[in-house]
């Protein structure tokens, strides 16, 4: 049985994957046919390359796709052209109307992909701009204490020579 499945690869907690066709007998990180793309789930929204033509070609031709990998199928659209394909096949319906279904389909699938993108990138900066004027206002707070401290610290300056003098001027009296 052959499968399509995942092959690990990078380091430690930065994990990469292989997309390949093995043999369902094969270790994981093991012998495999064919290397059909790679999948990155660091990335916000996670990035698949896959290579379309021969992902389809094997499923058509009998590949079980893992659990993980037949949802990117499906995040994809291939999972919808095979079914459409073998709606095809039956008779249920022709190849361009399947192929307008798929069509339209992507392009729902496009719009939906960078409606998320966007929105990730508009909470980015909105955090950032949050965290700036929370720096702002911090920034400002430490400044007006300096000012009353240092208002303070004036005032004191002020009153303790005018109290410094008069024991001085008393002490002059007193030797005159």
């Amino acid at each position: 049985m052959v499968k399509i499945r995942l092959a690990r690869r990078g380091r430690k907690k930065l994990a990469l994957y292989d997309v390949v066709v093995a043999d369902a007998r094969s270790p994981r990180d093991g012998r495999f046919i064919e290397k059909i793309g790679t999948y990155n789930p660091l990335t916000v929204p996670a990035t698949i390359e896959l290579n379309d033509d021969k992902a389809f070609r094997w499923l058509m031709n009998g590949a079980q796709p893992s659990d993980t990998v037949k949802a990117m199928l499906s995040y994809r659209g291939i999972m919808l052209k095979k079914h459409l394909q073998i709606g095809v096949i039956k008779g249920a319906l022709t190849q361009e109307q399947a192929d307008s279904k798929l069509q339209d389909w992507l392009k729902a699938k496009a719009a939906k992909i960078e409606s998320k993108r966007d929105k990730h990138s508009q909470s980015k900066e909105a955090l950032a701009r949050a965290r700036k004027e929370a720096e702002t206002k911090i920034r400002e707070a430490r400044a007006e204490a300096i000012r009353k401290k240092a208002l303070v610290a004036e005032a004191a300056a002020v009153e303790q020579p005018a109290d410094g003098e008069a024991p001085a001027a008393e002490s002059q009296e007193a030797q005159a």
